[in-house]
């Protein structure tokens, strides 16, 4: 099994940025692509971007040029650096872990807001 849990979520003006992480233990890390997910209050959710487990990166067009994936299996950690943010990227944010062999795996997630 994996186990993820998110952080660095939190308040933040329009055009401010974040950086979400999120840190694996259990199975083993680099073996899953790893993908952010958001949720919207009233929608469902959707991907917003996924790194495999070569390094190739994969992002929802609203998030293109704004946001930037990445990995460390070093750290069991995946990123999110978000850039240049808007209120419309309001959600909760969870990463998931999934594999063909060991399944998905879901985080908590983490909320981030962004108002003035």
């Amino acid at each position: 099994q994996l186990q993820l849990v998110e952080s660095g979520g939190g308040l933040v003006q329009p055009g401010g940025s974040l950086t979400l992480s999120c840190a694996a233990s259990g199975s083993m890390f680099s073996i899953y692509t790893m993908t952010w997910y958001r949720q919207a209050p009233g929608k469902q959710r959707e991907l917003v971007a996924s790194v495999t487990t070569d390094g190739g990166t994969n992002y929802a067009d609203s998030v293109k040029g704004r946001f930037a994936i990445s990995r460390d299996n070093a750290k069991r950690t995946v990123y999110l650096q978000m850039n240049s943010l808007k209120p419309e990227d309001t959600a909760v944010y969870y990463c998931k872990g999934q594999s063909p062999a060991m399944g998905g795996y879901w985080g908590q997630g983490t909320q981030v807001t962004v108002s003035s």
